[in-house]
Formats: structure tokens, C-alpha cells, sequence
């Protein structure tokens, strides 16, 4: 009988497929990949790029005006200085004409009132480098950047308008009733203080509570100051009226602040 011999070894190494899949017995250990694995891997490598760190840029330039984020402000600043200057040149008497001329009294509203109370906001009481010019430049470049710049026009003349008549219109019915004199019809009362202390009070229903507050009780203080000295009952009350008419402004500016977001985000 014939036998058959058995099948000899095969020479060289095994095949893979007599082989466990080492790889997977040794998760621990990476697989091998083929020439074509590594090419088909280098784009998403050279893809990863390693993240960088972005800087906040400083943001406490948008504290001051430009001609175009800013564009009231910036005019009226202009005009401010402008007339700052030019009255700086002149005689004190004549610059004292100017101020009566621009007097919002009540004989002055009474016959050129449109005159009286532009003229009357283009004077600073204390000079160009008072307090009351910084803070005009900071308040109402903050409320435009938030509202914009006819917003922040309106509601700087409401300010300016509203707290001049509300001291007005009293003393000429008191001195059309006898309590008041003649002469109380022709007092000096010019500047921007009403303006600046409505757009205060109008910027600060667009602030955070730990900065609204503080600002209302550091200013409301600064009036009640004002008002215990006595020094100008008529002006004294009108930065209160003012303060108020800017914070009754809170529901509007608001909406006017919300509509204006997508138009800043875009």
C-alpha cells in the first residue's frame, strides 16, 4: 500500500492569515500602518494646526469721539471748542454781552426762545476744561455709541429744554402774580449742565446695576450738595429735573439700545 507522506513545512515565514491579529491582542500597541494609511493621514496632520491665544484689543478708545462712530459728539465737541477758543480772544466785556444775549431767562423766552436755547448750549460754564465739558464728551459719547447720534441729540435737548422751561415758567408766573420782582425776568442762565445731566441719567438705565447705582448716588449727592449751598435755586433745581427727565428716557433708550444691536453685530 502506498503511503503518503506528509506535507512538508512551508519554508519562509507564516502567512497572516494562520497568524492572530497581534494588534488586537495588544491594543496597547500601535498597528503598523501601510505606505497608503500614512498618506491618507497626512492631510488631516498637517490640518491640526495648534490653537492661539487671542488678546482682548483695549477698548478704552471707544471712550472718546470720532467723526464717524460718533458723529454728534464729535460735531458739538467741535463747536464747543471752536467757541471756547474764539471767546478766549475777546474782551470780557464783550464775552459777557455774549452770555446775556444767550441768557435763557424769561425775557429772553419769550421773544426769541429758539434763538436763546441753542445759543445758551453752546457755552460751558467753567471753561472748555471744566468738569462738566469732560463729562459731556464721556456721557454722550457712551449714549451714542448705544443709541445714536439723533437719539442722543433728543434726549440731550429733552434735558436741556425740558429742566430750562420747568425753571422758567415759574419765575415769570410768579413775577406776573407779585411775588417775585421785575428783574427776576432778566437773570444770566446759559450752558450745558441740564443736557449733560439728562444724558446721564438717560445712560444710566443702559449700565450694569454695580455701575448704575453708584454713578446716580455719586451725582445725586453732588446735586443735593448744590441744592443745600443755595447758591442758583433755579439752576440748583433744574440739574435735578434734568437727572429725572434722563432717567424717565429708561424704557426708550432701552429699545432704542436693542434695536441698535443687530446693527453694531452686523
Amino acid at each position: 500500500m502506498e503511503r503518503t507522506a506528509p506535507a512538508a513545512p512551508p519554508v519562509g515565514p507564516p502567512s497572516d492569515d494562520r497568524l492572530p491579529d497581534v494588534a488586537v491582542l495588544l491594543d496597547g500597541m500601535p498597528r503598523q500602518r501601510s505606505a497608503v494609511e500614512e498618506v491618507a493621514a497626512e492631510p488631516r496632520e498637517a490640518a491640526t494646526t495648534v490653537p492661539t491665544r487671542r488678546f482682548d484689543v483695549p477698548r478704552g478708545w471707544r471712550l472718546f469721539p470720532t467723526p464717524t462712530g460718533t458723529p454728534f459728539t464729535f460735531g458739538y465737541g467741535a463747536v464747543l471748542v471752536a467757541v471756547a477758543l474764539v471767546s478766549a480772544r475777546l474782551s470780557p466785556a464783550l464775552v459777557h454781552t455774549l452770555h446775556q444775549g444767550s441768557s435763557t431767562d424769561v425775557a429772553h423766552l419769550v421773544r426769541t426762545p429758539v434763538l436763546v436755547l441753542v445759543t445758551s448750549a453752546l457755552w460751558i460754564a467753567g471753561g472748555i476744561l471744566s468738569p462738566y465739558a469732560i463729562a459731556l464728551l464721556l456721557v454722550l459719547t457712551v449714549l451714542e455709541r448705544r443709541i445714536g447720534g439723533m437719539r442722543t441729540a433728543a434726549v440731550f435737548l429733552l434735558g436741556h429744554i425740558g429742566a430750562t422751561l420747568a425753571t422758567e415758567v415759574p419765575v415769570g408766573v410768579a413775577v406776573l402774580v407779585g411775588h417775585l420782582p421785575a428783574s427776576s425776568l432778566h437773570r444770566l442762565d446759559y450752558g450745558v449742565s441740564f443736557g449733560v445731566a439728562a444724558s446721564l441719567g438717560a445712560l444710566a438705565g443702559l449700565l450694569r446695576p454695580w455701575l448704575r447705582w453708584p454713578l446716580l448716588a455719586l451725582f445725586g449727592w453732588e446735586l443735593a450738595t448744590d441744592l443745600i449751598a443755595f447758591t442758583d435755586p433755579l439752576t440748583d433745581w433744574g440739574h435735578p429735573i434734568a437727572l429725572l427727565t434722563g432717567i424717565a428716557t429708561w424704557p426708550l433708550v432701552r429699545r432704542w439700545h436693542r434695536e441698535r444691536r443687530p446693527l453694531q453685530a452686523g
